[in-house]
């Protein structure tokens, strides 16, 4: 699989480290509570089929980027630079 970096251009897979959804940009405020907080730091949806996620490109730019990709087919559709917007476009 190649994901494209914002900032090195086209790379290959092993080069990123995969961090989960990219929900994870979407912090609770810190006065949100126990249940935002638990559910924030504990729950995760699981979905098959496209979905923003959130890479590091490790042996790169050390960037942090948000890969929209279907998590059946591999494809990815967008990559862009995380800046806290995780809405899945194309």
């Amino acid at each position: 699989m190649r994901i494209t970096c914002p900032i090195c251009g086209a790379r290959d897979r092993r080069e990123f480290t995969v961090k989960g959804a990219a929900l994870a940009l979407e912090r609770p405020a810190r006065d949100a509570g126990d249940v935002a907080w638990d559910d924030y730091l504990h729950n995760r949806d699981n979905p098959a089929g496209r979905s923003a996620e959130l890479w590091y490109h490790e042996t790169g730019c050390a960037a942090w980027i948000v890969v929209v990709r279907d998590t059946v087919t591999h494809e990815v559709f967008e990559t862009r630079l995380a800046d806290g917007d995780t809405e899945a476009g194309s």
